[in-house]
């Protein structure tokens, strides 16, 4: 059972943002000061990217945990108290752009790397890590 009302909830859920989260920002950051530059949210390219080089053509995604269904891939909505069938039908299609999106610039010769929001937060220099390997500095 919801504790809040929709009215609430609805305003709740309007306050999420979909661009420059704390984990964006904590990756952005780390390679800014590797001194690596980049575009953000490319609005040309299918998906708008996070983060994204242009030379390299690499694209990166900070996918969060919840409207990515981290840990729930094969069963999208469990991880929901409420309103199961809408969530569900929700992150079921969040899925399904995400590799429509990943297909997309795959075919347009971008690499796409994703990462999950929590990994960022909780292990950022493995993820600049894995972003340098594609580089030669």
């Amino acid at each position: 059972m919801d504790f809040m009302t929709p009215e609430q909830r609805k305003r709740n859920m309007q306050h999420i943002p979909s661009k420059d989260t704390k984990a964006e920002l904590l990756l952005r950051k780390a390679l800014w000061h590797k001194g690596l530059r980049y575009r953000k949210n490319v609005k040309i390219l299918p998906g708008k990217p996070d983060i994204v080089f242009t030379k390299q053509k690499i694209v990166i995604f900070v996918d969060g945990d919840f409207w990515h269904a981290r840990g729930h891939l094969d069963r999208p909505g469990e991880q929901i108290g409420t309103n199961k069938t809408f969530w569900r039908k929700k992150l079921t299609a969040n899925a399904e752009r995400d590799r429509f999106v990943n297909d997309a610039l795959l075919e347009q010769g971008w690499l796409v790397l994703r990462f999950w929001e929590s990994d960022v937060k909780k292990d950022l220099g493995k993820c600049v890590d894995e972003i340098l390997r594609y580089f030669v500095l």
